[in-house]
């Protein structure tokens, strides 16, 4: 099994990071415009619904730890996506795992390199600035 992981430094409380990696409104502010939630799971939708990731949320400890469970999704079903923030002097350590992906193919390297770009959107919101979400309904925003 092969994990993607990242961390980064968050001038920003854990309370003001925690909602944004757990929940379905939080995810709106850096990931994905189209984010809908049902039946306790949530899903991100990209470029019109052409894919739809399903996420379960199987851990919740408020506000350091929380993991989805991805449910559907191309090479994503199976796998985990971790969130564990660690309080410090100057904020919070934010580390990133989206774990047991069955193997290195050329879709896992295309996520690596979004996750590194999504960790910055991230980190910008909780700093409440820009740039929003990286998938926007039509596509990638930029």
């Amino acid at each position: 099994m092969l994990d993607i992981q990242h961390s980064v430094q968050i001038a920003a409380k854990l309370e003001a990071i925690y909602p944004l990696v757990a929940t379905a409104d939080g995810f709106r502010k850096w990931w994905a415009t189209d984010v809908t939630e049902t039946d306790g799971a949530v899903d991100l939708a990209f470029f019109n619904r052409m894919t739809v990731y399903r996420l379960r949320r199987t851990v919740d400890k408020p506000p350091t730890e929380v993991e989805w469970l991805c449910e559907t999704g191309q090479e994503w079903t199976g796998t985990r996506i971790s969130f564990r923030l660690e309080p410090g002097e100057s904020g919070t350590l934010l580390r990133f795992s989206h774990a047991d992906w069955q193997a290195a193919t050329d879709y896992f390297v295309s996520c690596n390199t979004a996750w590194g770009e999504l960790m910055y959107r991230l980190k910008a919101a909780a700093q409440g600035k820009a740039p929003g979400p990286l998938f926007t309904t039509a596509g990638m925003a930029y």
